[in-house]
């Protein structure tokens, strides 16, 4: 069958709702912010919003609430090319949340009500199975309840599409088999440190503990490291890939995982005569880009935006 879809992803819709403050309130008390701002974010909307953004045929898995953000939601996607179809609205909790507090250090405190995105399951995957199976490449995350991103990455394999399982936000104890459904495995250091319990502050810790992941099944391993590049890994008898990441002054880095991510997605879609190497290349070079304006999706570039030679 031939795919309909370049890109599906299986994942979460947030709001963020994000309020600028000299500092941080201590309980019990109210203070005046300076500067407040509506985001679309959820790990799941960002990724495919970037891999949309490249041109690629997309479409979102998702549930969001039957309130004025579900709705802000869908045009939102819509506006970005991404098809709809299966994006879900319930009337049984709201659509995800996140209320962010941003002091003048540029610290922040983050409540996550995830509402709606908890009720997306491994039901509603299997009614939904024919997209999966349209698609090229899978993107799953955990945002959203393990079980249903496990049953989107079952269907997928077993139509022969391609499985990227970005594991965020890291969970130590990992159903065994979601390693073994991932064709790639893309977690960032703070991840692969709770996975494996080993730390991960140089690419040569990478490394070990990309081993680590691989002997859980991995077909293959790449590991982000913001600043320091990443390193992806096939197979313990090989060394390690490193690519170094471009040298930019960032100016909000919130949102470069799943920027990377839904890159790599669109490249292995679409550019299928490329190494991996040089997807990972340039999915990093797009990453890079994002961390140099402010916001999540409003800093992901549009195709029209970026150098010829990525394309």
């Amino acid at each position: 069958m031939m795919a309909e879809f370049d890109v599906v992803v299986v994942g979460s819709c947030n709001m963020d709702l994000i309020s600028y403050v000299p500092r941080l309130p201590k309980p019990g008390e109210t203070i005046h912010g300076h500067k407040f701002s509506l985001g679309f974010g959820g790990k799941g909307a960002n990724q495919c919003v970037m891999a949309a953004r490249l041109g690629a045929c997309t479409a979102m898995v998702a549930k969001v609430g039957d309130d004025v953000f579900g709705g802000n939601f869908i045009q939102n996607f819509k506006d970005n090319g991404v098809n709809v179809d299966n994006v879900q609205v319930t009337t049984e909790a709201s659509t995800g949340v996140a209320p962010i507090a941003v002091n003048d250090d540029g610290q922040n405190s983050i409540i996550i009500v995830s509402g709606a995105n908890l009720m997306l399951t491994a039901a509603d995957v299997r009614q939904q199975e024919t997209v999966i199976t349209q698609a090229k490449v899978l993107i799953c995350q955990l945002e959203i309840q393990p079980e249903t991103s496990l049953e989107a990455l079952r269907i997928a394999k077993q139509h022969g599409v391609t499985t990227i399982l970005n594991p965020a936000p890291a969970q130590a104890s990992l159903d065994p088999e979601l390693y073994r459904l991932s064709d790639i495995f893309c977690p960032n250091e703070t991840e692969t440190e709770i996975l494996t319990g080993l730390p991960v502050t140089t690419v040569e810790e990478a490394e070990k503990a990309a081993d680590v992941l691989l002997d859980r099944g991995c077909k293959r391993v790449i590991v982000t490291l913001g600043e320091k590049g990443c390193l992806c890994k096939s197979s313990k008898s090989e060394k390690g890939i490193h690519v170094p990441a471009r040298k930019v002054n960032p100016v909000d880095t919130t949102g470069a995982g799943d920027a990377f991510v839904g890159s790599l997605a669109f490249y292995l879609a679409c550019n299928k005569d490329l190494s991996l190497e040089e997807v990972i290349q340039r999915a990093c070079h797009i990453s890079s880009i994002s961390v140099c304006s402010p916001g999540t999706q409003t800093s992901f570039p549009h195709k029209k935006d970026l150098p010829q030679e990525l394309f």
